[in-house]
């Protein structure tokens, strides 16, 4: 029998990993959920629900509940919640958890309720929230409660948030909706536009990993990718080069780019000499897209590196946070 266990969530818009103190990483699965149709009945989270994509018949549904790191559909965001939760805690726990979720900085009080509520519903006994950048940080190993200011930018599926941490909190932030989800979508705006081809999101993701690139690739890869024909909804099959991806990727990251300027621009003068001497930390999963720190380093003219782990820095933070609670006291919401 479980008692008084804590977990840090990390919900994110594509994928949700949960931390459980004193283990670590318990569960890492696509934020995706399967339901029915009619009866909104929960058929399969996660990995399943995730094979599922661009599949299922007309009576299931796949659903991503959640949209640019908010929740977007509540009642499937609690049902995911405590299907994740019972994967952690087994079938016989007596006592809920307190857990510990970790939120855009920019949210509102409304969403932040909401994931509250959710939490709760889901069988949470207490839970916490934590500002997303400050828990990158934290997972990210930079010495946070210092005066010195601290550059992080997360980049989720969802949504890029660019933040100065000082003292144990966030001084300034901004955040655009252009995630790794929105790079996906380029990639395959791209392929219908060009070559008249029409793929699904995951042999988009496919392509950003492998051919992806923030900087022009010296070298010229090429991959085959089978998909629909637009216009004759054939069968159809074309040969992708990593400088087409490239080309497709580069407004997406422009946006990146800039929300890291107008962020800097409302930055203590005094933080930003601190940046300047520390340079930027990336995290989240878009952070390995190749040459991203190459070209914030080339456009803010600020050292730029990614974070060991950089796709677990958000969960690894909240862990630390929830394992620390006096120490983060006030930091938590």
């Amino acid at each position: 029998m479980n008692l008084f266990k804590k977990l840090a969530i990390d919900l994110g818009t594509a994928n949700s990993v949960v931390w459980e103190a004193g283990k670590g990483i318990v569960l890492n699965e696509p934020t995706i959920v399967a339901v029915g149709i009619e009866d909104r009945k929960v058929l399969a989270v996660g990995n399943e629900a995730k094979k599922m994509l661009g599949k299922t018949p007309e009576y299931i549904e796949v659903i991503q509940p959640l949209e640019d790191g908010v929740i977007a559909d509540y009642e499937v965001t609690e049902a995911m919640l405590r299907y994740f939760m019972k994967q952690v805690m087994g079938n016989n726990w007596f006592i809920g958890p307190e857990v510990m979720v970790c939120v855009p900085a920019g949210v509102t009080q409304v969403e932040q309720r909401a994931v509250i509520d959710a939490s709760l519903s889901a069988g949470a006994r207490k839970a916490y929230l934590i500002d997303e950048p400050l828990a990158a940080a934290i997972g990210a190993k930079i010495p946070v409660s210092e005066a010195f200011g601290n550059m992080i930018v997360d980049i989720g599926g969802g949504a890029a948030e660019a933040a100065v941490i000082a003292l144990g909190g966030v001084v300034t932030h901004k955040s655009v909706r252009v995630g790794g989800n929105k790079l996906d979508k380029m990639i395959m705006d791209f392929l219908k536009k060009k070559h008249s081809l029409v793929i699904g999101d995951q042999t988009a993701e496919t392509i950003k990993i492998q051919l992806g690139s923030a900087i022009k690739p010296k070298k010229l890869e090429t991959m085959e990718i089978n998909g629909r024909d637009s216009i004759y909804g054939l069968p159809k099959n074309v040969t992708v080069s990593s400088d087409e991806i490239y080309e497709a990727l580069r407004p997406t990251l422009e946006s990146i780019i800039l929300v890291i300027k107008d962020t800097l621009e409302i930055t203590p003068p005094e933080l930003v000499a601190d940046i300047v001497d520390r340079g930027i930390v990336l995290s989240g999963g878009s952070a390995q897209l190749r040459g991203l720190n190459t070209l914030i380093t080339r456009e803010i003219g600020v050292s730029a590196h990614v974070a060991i782990e950089p796709q677990f820095c958000v969960i690894k933070g909240t862990g630390i946070a929830i394992e620390n609670l006096d120490i983060y006291q006030r930091a938590i919401r």
